[in-house]
């Protein structure tokens, strides 16, 4: 009984640290400043023929004046070119190259490029109306190159409503803990200063080039958060094609992470671990208070990120199902990226 009081008091001091640096973010709020540059937003799409006229329109709707749009058709085998160029508006330049990946596509548009801030989104999505505004508003000093926005995900299945969840829980994590100092500025939504970017020659290639082009920027600046910026994306809708986009991520993130940063990936795997084991041992055991314990803990640190990230209740009270799911999935997921790395090394050594 004590081990396990134990072990559920450090998933208490775990997720309440970060609850407590959630409002505490809320109440200090954070740095803007009226700022009116050209803005370019470039779409690189590879057979996005369902969706590239809402991603374009959306970004024609925004209520700050982009200059340009420029879509990348990235060697599409379907319509994708003929229906963005069937977007009838002086501001978009469609272009083709050969498909080469989206860090090949995004490259080519920002040499087109003409504004002072680049805004890069994918086919996929489609960005709330005052998102590039809010992305913005976040270039509080010159020290900022790039700012990245608040990922929504379409729900379109009871697997995207988890996933949905799950970028609800990112963007607690992210204003409690990168308001100013952000991991990752999300490839389906961020601003980059053009000169910036240019500087450290464009959009990284890798399979993470969202990853790899925020850390490259971050030697010479601040990448920021803008937690009132929101974009809507779609993702999969399967669990293998979830397995397969996560795996892509997370063998990619390793190939760029430093010593320091796994220290915090192996503490999140152990709280990972306990999310897993800890209700089951309350329920086989009959230990029902101390599971509802949990379950009510995991809620109540949801609520706020409901209202203020612009949730609904549903997903408070799903969240220790899908929390359950999560860890169970991440946790192997990893066990698997740490595996393959280890194999990758081992291979290498003795070749």
């Amino acid at each position: 009984m004590r081990i396990e009081l134990l072990l559920l008091l450090i998933v208490f001091i775990w997720d309440g640290y970060f609850f407590l640096r959630y409002i505490l973010g809320l109440l200090r709020g954070y740095k803007t400043v009226e700022w009116n540059p050209t803005v370019s937003v470039v779409i690189p799409a590879y057979n996005e023929e369902e969706n590239i006229e809402r991603a374009i329109r959306a970004v024609l709707d925004q209520d700050y004046p982009v200059k340009e749009v420029i879509v990348v058709d990235d060697g599409s085998e379907d319509r994708t070119y003929e229906k963005a160029r069937s977007v009838r508006d002086p501001r978009v330049k469609v272009i083709r190259v050969e498909h080469g990946g989206k860090a090949w596509a995004l490259n080519h548009g920002i040499k087109l490029a003409t504004g002072d801030v680049i805004v890069t989104t994918d086919a996929d999505s489609f960005m709330a109306k005052d998102a590039v505004r809010r992305l913005l508003e976040r270039f509080y000093s010159q020290d900022v190159l790039a700012v990245g926005g608040q990922i929504r995900v379409v729900v379109e299945s009871f697997l995207t409503l988890v996933q949905d969840i799950e970028h609800l829980r990112i963007a607690m994590y992210r204003r409690a803990r990168e308001l100013d100092d952000l991991t990752l500025a999300p490839g389906p939504l961020s601003a980059y200063r053009r000169d910036a970017l240019l500087k450290i020659g464009g959009i990284v290639d890798s399979q993470v080039e969202d990853y790899a082009t925020t850390k490259a920027l971050k030697k010479f600046g601040k990448v920021v958060y803008a937690p009132k910026a929101k974009l809507f994306t779609r993702m999969p809708i399967t669990l293998r094609e979830l397995w397969e986009q996560r795996k892509r991520w997370f063998l990619g993130d390793l190939a760029h992470l430093e010593l320091r940063d796994y220290t915090m990936l192996l503490l999140g795997d152990f709280i990972a671990l306990l999310d897993i084991l800890l209700p089951i041992i309350f329920l086989t055991k009959g230990e029902f208070i101390f599971l509802l314990a949990f379950i009510a803990f995991e809620v109540f640190t949801m609520l706020l990120p409901i209202i203020f990230e612009g949730g609904k209740v549903i997903e408070a009270l799903l969240f220790p199902i899908v929390l359950w799911f999560l860890a169970l999935f991440y946790f192997a997921l990893h066990m698997y990226g740490y595996l393959a790395k280890l194999s990758t090394k081992t291979f290498k050594h003795f070749h």
